[in-house]
């Protein structure tokens, strides 16, 4: 059964920048800091400055990785695709591919290899850069992987209600979480015997816009 479409993350409306920075403002205890939004001296943009001290509140766009895992060890010899369905919000209970926010410390490569074993306990290997995705409206860049499943071993992580290796005939199309996985997967279904490609960017026709 087809689950209703409902907004998600990458489809709602963008939230001002000026709205977005200041629910991030750093708070103090004994009331220290007095932000205003301004134009620093040298600067383009405007920013939240201490009034006080002249300390400016930047935030910049979030980074996302994560990776199309496929397994090639089916006795059919048929690939099969690694998905995950979300046991947390925004658009829980829809399937996804492993991926999540980068954490400080980390490569793009050791960050996508975390998210595929948090999510569904994989263990993979990172062949290439599949694509790169701006997705303004929310800040954010995403950068997926072509991978490799080095075990069919897979078990539902902490953020998951089910994970499960899908043919390409079955994976749940009207049920994907974001546009960003569909782009990936037909994406890297261009590429699936191809080695060497240059990594993909948002379809034409999205733009990095919310559909």
């Amino acid at each position: 059964m087809t689950k209703p479409r409902v907004p998600s993350l990458e489809t709602q409306p963008a939230v001002p920048d000026e709205e977005r920075n200041a629910n991030l403002l750093p708070r103090s205890t004994n009331g220290a800091h007095a932000f205003s939004l301004r134009v620093p001296d040298g600067d383009t943009h405007a920013r939240h400055v201490c009034d006080d001290c002249g300390y400016i509140h930047y935030v910049n766009p979030k980074i996302v990785v994560g990776s199309v895992v496929t397994w090639h060890g089916a006795d059919d010899g048929e690939i099969r695709y690694l998905m995950c369905r979300r046991a947390i919000e925004p658009r829980k209970g829809f399937w996804t591919l492993p991926a999540g926010y980068l954490e400080n410390g980390e490569t793009t490569e050791d960050g996508a290899r975390r998210e595929a074993h948090e999510e569904a306990c994989a263990d993979i290997r990172i062949d290439a850069l599949l694509a790169v995705y701006s997705l303004a409206h929310i800040s954010q860049v995403q950068l997926m992987y072509k991978a490799t499943l080095l075990s069919p071993d897979i078990a539902v992580g902490e953020e998951s209600l089910e994970v499960a290796l899908f043919r390409k005939e079955d994976i749940p199309w009207d049920d994907l979480a974001f546009p960003s996985v569909r782009w990936a997967l037909t994406q890297f279904q261009e590429v699936a015997e191809t080695p060497v490609f240059a990594p993909f960017t948002n379809p034409a026709e999205m733009d990095g816009k919310p559909d």
